[in-house]
């Protein structure tokens, strides 16, 4: 009977019984005659912060599809619950099912219990969701809200890892970010200071990170109050061309002032052309 249970395969944990297979495979991927899928970068800047009396959000709003920018005004501030709502970095589309998902399951939740949701609920509800498909969507989120126990923040990996901290960064942006963060951040701010300090973090990341730019949105979460800010501000506007200032008629003609370069020669060199006188007669048709 012993020998039999240990001859038994076991049922839980991760079967690994395919990474021999897969390292064979990648070192003969040429010889097969195929290629195998690149890494997608995706970039976003997206961050949050704790101050006196709630939560303040912020994210930018370019989306991109490679070096390609597909969207330069996307919202990526999305809802979660009447107190909650979540900023999503990676894949759009993982970004976008994920928390619509959470979010009727936390309604489901919400109708059930009489109450407004928890932060801590909805941590536990996306992290499980994503330890559950071991990174393979691509949702990298900062989780903020306010409820019955005051605000709070979290920082959601697409693993399934989570930090609660006063601020958070996340994206490829986060550590131009982050550096603002640690140099401007005190506890128990006031709302206006709290927004300053996000906007810049944000613009932050617009201004050193290829992957972020556009527009700046905020969301404001407070007890019984939410502030959806969009746009807040545009960090990146378009530049004004010369002619604007001069006041030339014609669009892209740059007008200098006579003199402005010198002539150092002159020679004027005249070409023999043969004239075509040419005329165009009309066919009777009638």
């Amino acid at each position: 009977m012993a020998a039999v249970s240990v001859c038994r395969p076991q049922c839980g944990g991760f079967s690994f019984e395919n990474c021999k297979r897969n390292t064979l495979l990648e070192a003969n991927v040429a010889k097969l005659g195929c290629s195998l899928p690149p890494a997608r970068k995706t970039g976003t800047t997206i961050c949050g912060v704790v101050y006196k009396d709630g939560v303040v959000l912020g994210a930018d709003t370019r989306a991109t599809e490679g070096m390609v920018v597909a969207d330069k005004n996307c919202s990526k501030i999305h809802y979660i619950s009447p107190n909650i709502y979540c900023c999503g970095a990676g894949t759009a589309a993982d970004t976008e099912m994920t928390t619509q998902l959470i979010s009727s399951n936390l309604e489901l939740h919400s109708l059930s219990t009489n109450r407004l949701p928890r932060v801590a609920t909805a941590n536990r509800m996306l992290k499980q969701m994503l330890f559950r498909y071991q990174g393979y969507i691509g949702a990298a989120l900062v989780l903020g809200g306010v409820d019955c126990n005051g605000p709070h923040l979290y920082s959601i990996y697409p693993h399934g890892s989570t930090d609660k901290l006063p601020y958070v960064t996340m994206g490829s942006g986060s550590l131009a970010a982050m550096a603002v963060f640690e140099d401007r951040f005190k506890p128990n701010m006031e709302e206006e200071e709290a927004k300053q300090l996000v906007r810049d973090a944000i613009a932050a990341g617009i201004f050193n990170d290829l992957g972020s730019g556009s527009n700046i949105d905020l969301c404001v979460i407070t007890k019984g109050k939410v502030d959806y800010l969009r746009p807040h501000d545009e960090a990146n506007k378009k530049g004004v061309r010369l002619e604007e200032h001069v006041g030339a008629a014609e669009t892209g003609d740059y007008k200098y002032k006579h003199g402005t370069t010198g002539v150092l020669t002159k020679q004027v060199t005249t070409l023999q052309l043969e004239v075509m006188d040419e005329s165009v007669q009309t066919m009777d048709t009638s």
